[in-house]
C-alpha cells in the first residue's frame, strides 16, 4: 500500500508539473539590432523580465535578435501581421512606404529630441492621425531617436556642398528624399550592413544618431561627424492583435500595465545615454565633430523645404488627405514637448 500511495503522489506531481508547464504562454519578440545593442539590454530584455514576473510565471518571452531566424528588418512588419512572431521591435522605414503616416516625423527639422519625437508619435497614435497604419497589430510604443548626424569616412561636411556625390546610408523615404535635395545619393541598407559598406567603399558615410555609432562600432571606419540636428528615424514596438487578444485577461493587463505611454516616456532618458557612449567612442579616436553653423541650417532649411512638401503631397496622392494637418499637428506636439 505504501508503494502504491508513493506511486500515486508521483504521478500527481507529475501531472502538476506538466499542467504548469501547458499553461505557460511563449511569446516570440524578434528585432533587427544585435543582441549586444542597448535596445535589447535596456530595453526589450527589461521589459520580458517584468511582463514574465508581472504574470507570475505565465508567461516566458524569447527574444530573437539580428542574424536570428526572425531578425530580418524588412521581414518583421509582415512577421508580427502573420503570427510568425508575437511583438516586433523595427524601423517604421522599412519596408518603404508601408507607414508614410508615421514617417512624417523623420521629416527634416522637426524634432530635436527622442523625449519630443517619441511622446509626438504616441500622441498621434492615441488620437489616430497615423493608427490606421496599425490595423491588425497592437501597438505597444512608437518611439524615435534623438536627432541624428551625417558621419563621413573620408570627405568631412561642413556645408550643402560638400553633401554633393556622397553616397549615404538611409533608414527611410523621408531621410532619402532629404538627402538626395542636399545633393548626396542615398543608399537604403539595414543597419548591420553599414560597417562592411562602409569599410569596403561602396558607401561614403550614413545618418545615424550617436547611439549608431557605438552600438555597431561605426567609430572604427567614420572619421568625420556633422552634428546636423536635421533629422529622426522612428521605430515601432507591435504584438499581433489577434495573439493579444487570445490571452487570458491578467497577461492582457500586464502588457498594457507596462506599454503604451509608461513605456514612451523612457525613450528619451534612454537614448541620451546610450547616445553619451557614441560620444565617448569618437572622443577616444580623435575624429573630427563639426556642428552645422546657424546660417548654414538657414541655408539647409530653405533648401529643403520643398522636400517636405513633396513628401506630404505624396502622401495624398496614395489618399491620405489630411497629410497636412498630421504633419502640422505634430510639429504644434514637438514645439510643445521641446518647449
Amino acid at each position: 500500500m505504501k508503494r502504491i500511495a508513493t506511486f500515486a503522489l508521483a504521478a500527481a506531481g507529475l501531472l502538476a508539473a506538466t499542467a504548469v508547464q501547458a499553461q505557460t504562454i511563449t511569446l516570440k519578440i524578434s528585432h533587427f539590432l544585435p543582441s549586444s545593442h542597448p535596445t535589447q539590454k535596456d530595453f526589450l530584455e527589461p521589459w520580458a523580465r517584468q511582463l514574465e514576473e508581472k504574470t507570475g510565471g505565465k508567461v516566458k518571452v524569447e527574444i530573437y535578435p539580428a542574424g536570428s531566424a526572425f531578425g530580418h528588418v524588412a521581414k518583421q512588419l509582415d512577421q508580427v501581421k502573420a503570427g510568425v512572431v508575437d511583438i516586433a521591435h523595427g524601423l517604421t522605414g522599412i519596408p518603404r512606404g508601408r507607414l508614410p503616416r508615421t514617417l512624417v516625423t523623420d521629416l527634416p527639422f522637426l524634432v530635436k529630441t527622442a523625449d519630443a519625437a517619441s511622446r509626438t508619435l504616441w500622441d498621434l497614435y492615441k488620437d489616430g492621425d497615423i493608427a490606421p497604419e496599425y490595423k491588425g497589430l497592437k501597438v505597444l510604443a512608437l518611439h524615435a531617436h534623438n536627432a541624428g548626424l551625417i558621419h563621413t569616412r573620408d570627405k568631412q561636411v561642413k556645408t550643402m556642398e560638400d553633401m554633393k556625390g556622397l553616397r549615404l546610408r538611409t533608414p527611410s523615404a523621408a531621410v532619402a528624399m532629404m538627402l538626395k535635395q542636399l545633393g548626396g545619393t542615398p543608399v537604403g541598407l539595414p543597419p548591420t550592413q553599414v560597417y562592411e559598406n562602409l569599410q569596403k567603399g561602396v558607401i561614403d558615410g550614413n545618418v545615424f544618431p550617436y547611439e549608431a555609432v557605438h552600438g555597431f562600432k561605426l567609430h572604427e571606419v567614420l572619421n568625420y561627424h556633422l552634428d546636423a540636428k536635421a533629422y529622426t528615424t522612428s521605430f515601432y514596438f507591435v504584438m499581433n492583435q489577434r495573439k493579444f487578444d487570445a490571452l487570458p485577461a491578467d497577461v492582457r493587463q500586464a502588457i498594457d500595465e507596462i506599454s503604451g505611454q509608461v513605456l514612451v516616456n523612457k525613450f528619451g532618458p534612454w537614448w541620451n545615454t546610450w547616445d553619451e557612449a557614441g560620444k565617448q567612442d569618437i572622443k577616444n579616436k580623435g575624429s573630427v565633430v563639426t556642428e552645422l553653423s546657424d546660417a548654414e541650417r538657414a541655408r539647409w532649411r530653405e533648401a529643403l523645404a520643398p522636400t517636405i512638401d513633396a513628401y506630404l503631397k505624396g502622401m495624398e496622392d496614395k489618399g491620405i488627405a489630411n497629410a497636412r494637418k498630421i504633419y502640422a499637428k505634430a510639429q504644434a506636439l514637438v514645439a510643445k514637448y521641446e518647449k
